[in-house]
């Protein structure tokens, strides 16, 4: 089954790319692609980086292992020191938490656990998949902010895979749109964040140029 046709996209380093599009249109298998989890395609990946954060719709944190242990593992296999898993625990407001396992979080807290330990690696690509999936709205909002601060804090070029609008307003500089599949890139915008008026434009442009819904 053809999923993807004539995909090429280019993420420029230190930039946000939100890939927005409907459920079922290739997202997922377009970020299975870039990570190198799917190698059953036509095509290349260019210069894959090599230390690679990621962030999947479930946090998929090691139930055996406390929190802190599971960034200690991810923080050693990059090379990273031991002392990088307590700054990003408290990075993401979990600090005092290292020492609980996952099914002590709370799903909200959970997400934070899973980006400390996506960023722990130092990260050249942060990838997030639906990061703010299955969140309540307030849950969802200060985890929108605490994202849009650390992306910019560090610089990290940073792939957004998403059927939100607001997330892809909130934090992308740029937003990649799919279609319905066999799917293929519709077009890239960029987005002029913090500018009320200028957002509001994109979110008709949006509208008018991909009429399909976001969701």
């Amino acid at each position: 089954m053809e999923a993807l046709r004539d995909l090429r996209l280019q993420f420029p380093p230190g930039s946000v790319t939100a890939v927005l599009g409907p459920s079922g249109c290739g997202k997922t298998t377009a970020l299975r692609i870039l990570l190198g989890l799917d190698t059953a395609f036509e095509g290349a990946v260019l210069h894959r980086p090599g230390r690679l954060g990621v962030v999947f719709q479930e946090p998929r944190l090691l139930p055996w292992r406390s929190i802190e242990a599971n960034l200690h593992l991810a923080a050693r296999a990059a090379g990273r020191p031991p002392e990088a898993a307590a700054h990003w625990l408290e990075r993401v407001g979990l600090g005092g938490w290292g020492a609980r396992f996952p099914g002590e979080l709370s799903l909200g807290m959970a997400r934070r656990a899973a980006l400390a330990r996506a960023l722990v690696v130092d990260p050249e690509l942060l990838v997030l998949d639906e990061p703010l999936v299955s969140l309540d709205e307030a849950t969802a909002a200060r985890l929108r902010a605490l994202l849009g601060e650390l992306i910019a804090e560090r610089g990290i070029t940073t792939v957004l895979v998403t059927h939100q609008l607001e997330d892809a307003l909130a934090l992308a500089d740029r937003i990649a749109v799919f279609g319905r599949p066999p799917s293929s890139l519709r077009g890239v915008l960029e987005n002029p964040k913090g500018h009320a008026a200028s957002l509001a434009l994109l979110r008709a442009e949006l509208a008018r140029r991909f009429p399909e819904p976001a969701g």
